[in-house]
């Protein structure tokens, strides 16, 4: 994880390509649906290079950024200049130096990715309900069991480049632990989406939403085109709206996001059912 991280690429990724674009768009779309007005205080944890810590700044958050790679606190000290909206810090998503009931907001878009382990799964995610106040939401991501195989192999063609890229895709699949490709490439977890729901559950959090991010949109070809495109980026978005919470389609995409709430009793889970 480190060594991929060290590469300095994920300050670029929201930002290049339609893929990227796609997500973010859609990540902000689905959190400002919950997100309490400005200027609470929003906990962006494993924020990387800060390209949502950035963005809440702007729209008059109080952000606390904590990620675990110190060149990615540093970019964000970079970019942060005098704005005293943004407090960063190096910290471990499952032991916070953040005080209980101390957020109105949590943001967990990256953790998830790359703890293999079930236990450290839960301890970032109850770290995540410690840190928020009763009721405030927490926004969990993550990469879709069968993201390899549909962006990696399907859209991309990388088997081309790596052959034996299709051998990992049966591992992958039945166990979530995502193999370095090649030396220093991506290396993480993958989710079921009704075990991310379990898992936000057994971590005390009350489930209010689970959704595709992307749906099958960023397998279209000419993605680039639509979204440049008013009707196209209208067609594009409106469709992954509708399906984003079809249980069948659910692993149709690349990433999941749930949405839950910390001490306050469950409400029923709007499935498309």
């Amino acid at each position: 994880m480190r060594a991929y991280y060290e590469r300095g690429e994920e300050e670029a990724r929201l930002a290049d390509g339609a893929a990227g674009q796609l997500e973010f768009e859609r990540t902000k779309e689905i959190v400002l649906r919950d997100l309490p007005p400005a200027p609470a205080v929003v906990a962006d944890i494993g924020g990387g290079p800060g390209r949502y810590t950035h963005w809440l700044a702007g729209l008059g958050y109080q952000v606390a950024h904590r990620d675990l790679m110190p060149l990615h606190v540093a970019q964000v000290e970079r970019d942060r200049a005098a704005d005293a909206h943004i407090d960063s810090a190096v910290a471990d998503a499952r032991d916070l130096d953040l005080a209980g009931a101390s957020v109105d907001a949590v943001l967990l878009l990256g953790p998830l990715y790359h703890l293999e382990r079930r236990p450290d799964r839960l301890a970032a995610l109850a770290e995540a309900r410690r840190i928020a106040r009763p009721g405030a939401p927490v926004f969990a991501a993550a990469i879709n069991r069968w993201a390899m195989r549909l962006d990696d192999v399907l859209r991309r063609r990388r088997y081309e480049q790596f052959p034996h890229l299709e051998s990992m895709l049966g591992p992958l699949e039945r166990t979530g632990q995502i193999t370095p490709v090649y030396p220093g490439s991506f290396v993480g977890y993958a989710h079921r989406p009704d075990q991310l729901r379990s898992e936000l559950r057994s971590a005390g959090l009350h489930v209010t939403s689970l959704v595709s991010v992307e749906g099958p949109a960023f397998l279209l070809g000419d993605l680039p085109e639509r979204l440049a495109d008013a009707d196209g980026r209208r067609v594009v978005m409106d469709t992954v709206r509708a399906l984003e919470r079809v249980p069948e389609l659910l692993g149709a995409g690349t990433h999941l996001l749930a949405t839950a709430s910390a001490g306050q009793g469950e409400s029923a889970e709007q499935n498309g059912t």
